[in-house]
């Protein structure tokens, strides 16, 4: 069975990460969206909301989980027995970056392979931290995110607010 991880913070999981999905399952027999703990980036959700979030993105794709990990992503990998890591691109200036990860892993373990893949031109400006920034400011977020995390942002950022 051909397996993929799909790595990263999914702080929060957008339509432009759904798209990245959906294209890998066909090209793999099972699909796993990793959830990554990143302290250093400072997420807006906790692993498990954004786990939680995920899981409920794709409850309806067959042959795709959700699951959380920390430590080196290789490791991970081997762990769960995947052939390859897929990343998204969404512009030239994310190559560079992606690139450089890519050869390091490969350097880490030789046998595990990195697929690029590109969303629908509709979300390649699409990121999280973008959306986060749009419902900070009152914006609509509904066509970048499922509702159920649209729902979740409005949540979180009402909470995060000083009461009068």
């Amino acid at each position: 069975m051909r397996t993929a991880i799909y790595p990263g913070s999914f702080d929060p999981i957008t339509n432009g990460h759904l798209d990245v999905i959906h294209r890998a399952t066909k090209l793999f027999d099972h699909v796993i969206v990793a959830v990554a703990t990143n302290e250093a980036k400072h997420p807006l959700f906790s692993i498990e909301e954004r786990t939680r979030m995920v899981e409920r993105a794709v409850g309806h794709l067959e042959h795709v989980q959700a699951d959380a990990f920390e430590g080196l992503l290789v490791k991970y990998v081997e762990r769960r027995g995947a052939q390859a890591v897929i990343r998204g691109l969404r512009a030239v200036s994310d190559f560079e970056f992606e690139f450089q990860l890519a050869l390091m892993n490969r350097k880490l373990n030789e046998r595990i392979e990195t697929i690029f893949m590109m969303p629908k031109d509709a979300y390649t400006f699409l990121s999280s931290r973008l959306v986060k920034e749009i419902a900070q400011l009152g914006g609509d977020v509904s066509p970048f995110v499922p509702p159920h995390v649209k729902a979740a942002l409005g949540r979180k950022l009402r909470l995060g607010q000083p009461q009068s």
